[in-house]
Parts: structure tokens; C-alpha cells; sequence
């Protein structure tokens, strides 16, 4: 029996690969084994909504754009026996680069073909479902500017970085990991890993793992701001990002608590999350296809 497949296409994705797909995925899918539908996200939110709506009617939906258009198109399929595909044409594409899908949308479609499954752990921040990395901070501050950036693509993102970098303030926090005694810190970031990458290749939890049942919890402390280059050749080599990262621990819950309202992102989208964070880790509730 044919597999019926729904493809969104965020058309205002990234740098315009998304473009290719309705003219290559007749050409590319299994024309026998799977009866595919296309249709454009119009607006935020869009995706989540037709991704919803698509639960038990279709086998797969496939996330065509960034890392954003994933969390919507798989946060509404947590749960559900309705399979994520990602065809990544985002800037970042962290999720897609953890689970080796190819950043080239012909052979990211191809997986369709093979439908190979893998079901992985997801993450509840409050009220929203991260697949990725989320968290507070600089990185969180950096997405709430970069969403009013008319300019996009990881240049404009870097520009951004370079010009916040010198004037952003750590923060103090307090921590409450897996209900135990709560502990200050005073953080530049705290990322809530999922998966062991922001994207482009930047590793903010090398060991992460989206089938281990835990999160990752990473606290960049206070540092020199002269020690940049090392923290980012740091991460961008795949290892620890040395002395300025407190730890990394893995947890099931966490809370995290501050005096102000939190500024915060969830796959790299800005949200606000008030003075308190609830996370918690939702294991195995997500099917994604993957490379085999």
C-alpha cells in the first residue's frame, strides 16, 4: 500500500533551496510506493496548524525549510504514528546535520524512498516542544534580534554575534536538576540540548543524544571576553568548550528560575518564558525518517 506523504515547503526559508523541490520530488519519489501532496506554509504557525491536521490522514509529513519550520511541522507530531521528514533549506539545519540528513534536497527526499524510521526523544520547555536546542542566554538573546533582521543566512547571523558579543551581560540563575538541592550560576548561556548542535556545524553538547531518554544541560559561565575565539574554535572542533563551560549534565527535568522575565529560544526561535523554566524530556515520542 502506498505511503501518503505531505510535503510543506516554507517558501521564504533560508537561501532559496527550498525552490527546487516541487520541480524534483515527482522525478525523485517512488511514484508506485508513495502518493505525495505539496503545499506552501503562508505564515508562522502554519506549518504546526497543517502538520496537525495532517495526523492520521498521512504516513509522513515532510518539513521542507529551517530549523523553525521543523519544530512546528515536529512538535505537532509528538506523539502521533505520523512520521517527520526533514528536507533541510534553513541557515542552520541543526537537527537534520545530528541525523546525517543531507543538506542536498534531491538525496534528503530520497530517504522517502527507503522510509526508514527512527524514533526519537523530544523536549518540553514550559509550553513549548524543542526537537533541537533550546535555552536562555546570549544565544537566546541573538535569535529574538535575529527574527527582526530583514537580512538572513548565517553571515547576517555572525554579523549579529560579532556586533552583541562585546556589550551582552551573563546573567544569574538558579538551577534545579533532577529535584536536587538548587544551585546558583552565573551564566553567558544555558542550552537545553536535545541534539548535539545549533547548526552549521557548531557543537554546544558534542555527546548528546535524541534516543538516550535525557537532555543535555550546558552553562557557559562568565568569561573574558578576549577568550571568544577559543570558545567558538572550541565548538566548532566538536570537543568541550574547555574551562568556561561549567558542565554538561544530563538530566530528565529541570528548573530554572530568574528575577526578570526570561528571553529565551526553542530551535533557535525567540519566545518569552517568564521567571520560570520547566523542562522535561519526552523520550521516544517523535518517528523521523532517516538515513539508513
Amino acid at each position: 500500500m502506498a505511503k501518503r506523504v505531505l510535503i510543506m515547503i516554507n517558501p521564504v526559508s533560508g537561501v532559496g533551496k527550498q525552490k527546487i523541490v516541487k520541480d524534483i520530488a515527482g522525478k525523485i519519489l517512488d511514484a508506485v510506493n508513495i502518493h505525495a501532496d505539496l503545499v506552501y506554509t503562508e505564515y508562522p504557525g502554519h506549518a504546526s496548524k497543517l502538520a496537525s491536521e495532517a495526523k492520521g490522514t498521512y504516513d509522513i509529513v515532510v518539513a521542507v525549510g529551517g530549523d523553525g519550520t521543523v519544530n512546528e511541522a515536529g512538535g505537532a507530531l509528538v506523539g502521533s504514528d505520523t512520521a517527520l521528514a526533514i528536507v533541510p533549506t534553513g541557515s542552520g539545519n541543526g537537527l537534520a546535520r545530528h541525523l546525517g540528513i543531507s543538506q542536498k534536497p534531491e538525496q534528503a527526499l530520497m530517504l522517502l524512498n527507503d522510509f526508514k524510521l527512527k524514533r526519537i526523544d523530544t523536549v518540553t520547555v514550559n509550553d513549548y516542544i524543542s526537537l533541537n536546542v533550546a535555552g536562555v542566554g546570549f544565544d537566546a538573546h541573538i535569535s529574538h534580534l535575529f527574527a527582526k533582521s530583514k537580512q538572513r543566512g548565517l553571515g547576517s547571523y555572525v554579523k549579529l554575534v560579532v556586533n552583541e558579543f562585546s556589550s551582552y551581560r551573563s546573567s544569574k540563575y538558579t538551577l534545579t536538576i533532577d529535584g536536587s538541592k538548587k544551585v546558583a550560576y552565573d551564566a553567558f548561556v544555558i542550552s537545553l540540548a536535545n541534539s548535539s548542535q545549533y547548526g552549521n556545524n557548531f557543537y554546544i553538547a558534542p555527546d548528546a543524544s535524541v534516543t538516550d531518554g535525557l537532555f543535555d544541560i550546558c552553562i557557559i559561565n562568565k568569561f573574558p571576553k578576549i577568550a571568544a575565539p577559543v570558545l567558538l574554535m572550541s565548538m566548532m572542533r566538536k570537543d568541550n568548550v574547555g574551562r568556561y563551560l561549567e558542565n554538561i549534565v544530563k538530566a530528565r527535568h529541570l528548573i530554572i528560575e530568574h528575577d526578570k522575565d526570561m528571553p529565551g529560544h526553542i530551535d533557535g526561535e525567540p519566545v518569552f518564558l517568564g521567571k520560570k523554566v520547566e523542562v522535561k524530556i519526552n523520550p521516544a515520542s517523535l518517528n523521523v525518517v532517516v538515513p539508513n
